[in-house]
């Protein structure tokens, strides 16, 4: 056994230690800096979905006959709808309704795309000839006509306040854009040798697929779970303004673009000004973000 020498200068000693190394997220702060302040309006957004109540300053269903159409003011910072409902609250009590709706949607049909993907690469054949047939037809709709049709079809159903049918009718058209994406990185992952080697032990195709081809496909599946939630924000604004999502008095952000604010445009511009500010905003960051992480975890990107 070699002992150190004593006499060694200190400083040898600590060049001689490894340096350590920075966390994942410093490292992305530092290779995406826009993606980097994408996630900065994230955090807003979640953190004004998740305390509400704390950081709103007026109820958002409380309605003031003498405040009706007020402008933006030291009171009203973003001025007042024509109930005379504070638009700055219920601006932030409906981050919390396009977070919950937008995030629930892209993780049920990111969940169900990349499992449908990893299941049609790994049986191939006949199983992965039906699998993609179907994925065409749902890829033959853009997202919001299939989310119409969805959302026309079936019977309103809520949990908790939470509208279940605009939850799957948002996530049905993300599923086949998922599988079609992972079933390509399944691929190679098919064709690997530990995979020949867990079927040769005799593994059964559930646990080949969820432990030994899931893992290797997190980074498409997280790149396309955070895009569609851009894309899930903005079918949820579109189906409330068409009035076939949320409805009233749930403060969302398309609800409030609808109704009255298409009456009062001209006299009262901030009823669509500061909600379509929000749902460009949050829909520009999820991209941004997910573009950044797309650039981080390809290693193709790598300088």
């Amino acid at each position: 056994m070699t002992i150190a020498d004593p006499t060694l200068p200190l400083a040898s000693v600590n060049a001689a230690a490894p340096s350590r190394q920075p966390s994942k997220f410093v490292e992305f702060c530092r290779q995406q800096p826009l993606g980097a302040a994408s996630f900065l309006i994230i955090f807003a957004m979640m953190f004004a979905g998740l305390f509400s109540s704390l950081v709103a300053p007026y109820d958002p269903l409380n309605i003031d006959f003498a405040s009706l159409l007020a402008p933006p003011s030291a009171d009203h910072w973003c001025g007042t709808d024509a109930y005379g409902r504070d638009i700055c609250s219920r601006l932030i009590y409906g981050a919390r309704t396009a977070l919950v709706i937008g995030f629930t949607s892209s993780f049920v049909g990111s969940s169900l795309g990349a499992i449908l993907g990893i299941a049609s690469a790994y049986f191939g054949g006949k199983i992965d000839a039906w699998i993609q047939r179907f994925v065409d037809v749902l890829l033959a709709f853009p997202l919001i006509v299939l989310a119409l049709v969805v959302v026309a079809a079936f019977r309103k159903f809520s949990v908790g306040g939470v509208d279940i049918n605009l939850i799957v009718a948002i996530a049905i058209p993300i599923l086949p854009r998922v599988a079609r994406v992972v079933r390509a990185a399944a691929l190679s992952v098919r064709v690997a040798p530990y995979i020949d080697a867990a079927r040769a032990a005799g593994y059964s195709h559930t646990r080949i697929i969820f432990r030994h081809m899931a893992p290797n496909v997190v980074a498409p599946y997280l790149i396309m779970l955070t895009a569609f939630i851009a894309q899930a924000i903005l079918a949820e604004a579109s189906l409330s303004f068409l009035g076939l999502g949320v409805t009233e008095p749930t403060a969302a952000w398309g609800l409030m673009l609808s109704g009255n604010a298409a009456d009062f445009y001209r006299q009262a511009p901030w009823m669509i000004l500061f909600p379509g500010a929000a749902i460009s905003l949050a829909v520009f960051a999820f991209n941004l973000f997910g573009d950044s992480l797309r650039d981080f975890l390809d290693p193709r990107f790598k300088v």
